[in-house]
């Protein structure tokens, strides 16, 4: 399912509905806000491999979200220990091969690319099972208030 990590590694399934309360609190406070995806980008994993992603926009409005929701479980912080910080992301695939060959495949993907847009108005909560069962399912969402970030 295409996703944004806003928190990772998360708490087990069993501990999400009295998470989502603690989230709700924080989310009342939190104003939805419209997110254009336009634009792709690639992390590097090794030699060979990399993500390929959309960068959501405002990022500054996600990092702001990230930031928020982290103080809920401060202890589930491996998005932001990249160099930067949190960046917002939403993969789209994998790619093997040399940067050239990645960088081609970026342009095949931005030039046929229609920039989109939507409100972002919940945060859900996602969780798969071992496989063959790994596919994400969403299992509960907290609504965000009516604030402006």
């Amino acid at each position: 399912m295409p996703h944004i990590t806003l928190i990772y590694p998360f708490r087990p399934r069993e501990e999400f509905e009295f998470l989502a309360e603690q989230f709700s609190r924080v989310c009342e406070s939190i104003g939805t806000f419209k997110i254009t995806l336009k634009e792709f980008f690639f992390f590097r994993h090794n030699r060979d491999c990399c993500t390929l992603w959309l960068a959501p926009e405002p990022k500054d409005a996600l990092v702001r979200l990230q930031r928020i929701l982290q103080g809920v479980v401060p202890d589930c912080d491996d998005a932001g220990k990249y160099e930067g910080g949190f960046t917002p992301h939403l993969s789209v695939g994998q790619a093997l091969g040399v940067e050239a060959a990645v960088l081609k495949l970026l342009n095949l993907f931005q030039t046929s690319w229609k920039t989109m847009s939507f409100p972002l108005n919940e945060v859900s909560f996602i969780w798969r099972d071992n496989p063959p069962n790994d596919v994400f399912r969403v299992v509960c969402t907290v609504r965000l208030g009516h604030l402006n970030l």
